[in-house]
């Protein structure tokens, strides 16, 4: 008799050669890969819901996507189910764990906070080539701060977010917005508990102006209550973007 069972799946991927997370026509997207190893090693027909949908060439240390098994007799050992499926997907596409969890359980709905990394260095590396945006002069970071602090005041993020994009709120609850040294490097952490489509990107860009003195961080205020994203910096590339944290309270601390 049919035991249907819903999973979370922990997962982390090097964005670099996918079209992001969702599947789409005509591109190679990381859940079409995960998909396709997941039926193979379970031997049915698996469909993954994803935490969020990362845009072409961004990175994840860490996503969530759930899943049912019509019959979880195909998973009975969970060791040997990561060996398996490890061994299937790509070198850029790993599996960390596997959760059962309640049928309710929604991999997207359910989270509570998320949290990004933007990295930028200053000196050529080819070790951070794809993983890190390589920026000439170094930007001010006391500037880039208080402008990130007067981020953290607002929750309308109209002037951020992708034209066009279905969501039935623009509003989000930023809890971190910091910029941080780190050798050559600098590294801007973001957590709220949602995130509009190119939100990240479009911010650090902003940022990045303020921080070359092309406008003042008080500028950004007006930005953001602007609503219009024609008025916010460009979008920063993609390669420097990393989803690193997803959180659910029902899963508690790990």
């Amino acid at each position: 008799m049919a035991n249907n069972q819903r999973y979370f799946i922990e997962l982390a991927y090097d964005g670099t050669n996918y079209h992001g997370w969702q599947t789409q026509p005509n591109a190679v997207t990381v859940q079409e890969v995960l998909d396709k190893a997941l039926s193979t090693v379970l031997r049915q027909p698996i469909e993954t819901l994803g935490c969020g949908r990362t845009d072409t060439g961004v990175h994840a240390k860490e996503f969530f996507a759930h899943f049912d098994l019509v019959d979880s007799s195909a998973l009975t050992d969970q060791g040997t189910f990561l060996r398996s499926i490890n061994s299937v997907l790509p070198h850029d596409i790993a599996i960390k764990n596997i959760i059962p969890v309640h049928a309710g359980a929604h991999a997207r709905f359910d989270a509570v906070l998320r949290s990004y990394q933007y990295h930028i260095h200053f000196n050529k590396d080819p070790f951070k080539h794809g993983y890190s945006w390589l920026l000439r002069d170094v930007p001010d970071l006391k500037l880039m701060n208080e402008a990130a602090r007067i981020i953290m005041e607002h929750t309308d993020f109209s002037c951020f977010s992708k034209s066009n994009t279905q969501v039935k709120t623009n509003n989000c609850k930023i809890s971190r917005a910091e910029w941080v040294k780190e050798d050559d490097s600098i590294v801007f952490h973001i957590s709220a508990d949602r995130f509009l489509r190119n939100m990240v990107r479009a911010i650090v860009g902003t940022l990045i102006m303020v921080g070359k003195n092309e406008i003042t961080p008080d500028a950004v205020r007006d930005i953001i209550e602007s609503k219009n994203r024609s008025n916010a910096g460009a979008s920063v590339p993609a390669c420097g973007l990393y989803l690193t944290a997803v959180r659910y309270s029902f899963l508690g601390e790990r």
